[in-house]
């Protein structure tokens, strides 16, 4: 079992920046492909960033492509998300996930099998 803790959210103006991190339990942590997802009042969760075991980067929603930097340290068991120019919109719930699997449908939430509570960023206009 993984528990993954995420922080790092907060109240941040337009423009600005935020990194969010992800520390997990657990001996694995290095064998499994990682996301971030977001969840916006009254929408669905989407998909933001992945990466795998490695640390290649694996892709990144459109969204935030060039303003959001997913990143990796095994060492200490911790995914992070760069994010500059930070934008109304942005505004959700960001949550990580571990898949063990590494399935090559990164983007789909089923294929993860561990998930952070959370961590909320709000930006303001």
């Amino acid at each position: 079992q993984v528990q993954l803790v995420e922080s790092g959210g907060g109240l941040v103006q337009a423009g600005g920046s935020l990194r969010l991190s992800c520390t997990a339990s657990g001996r694995s942590f290095s064998s499994y492909n990682m996301g971030w997802f977001r969840q916006a009042p009254g929408k669905e969760r989407e998909f933001v960033a992945a990466i795998t075991w490695r640390g290649s980067i694996l892709s990144s929603a459109d969204s935030v492509k060039g303003r959001f930097t997913i990143s990796r340290d095994n060492a200490k068991n911790t995914v992070y998300l760069q994010m500059i120019s930070l934008k109304p919109e942005d505004t959700a719930i960001y949550y990580c996930a571990a898949d063990r699997s590494l399935s090559s449908d990164y983007r789909v939430e089923s294929n993860y099998d561990y998930w952070g509570r959370g961590t909320q960023v709000t930006v303001s206009s």
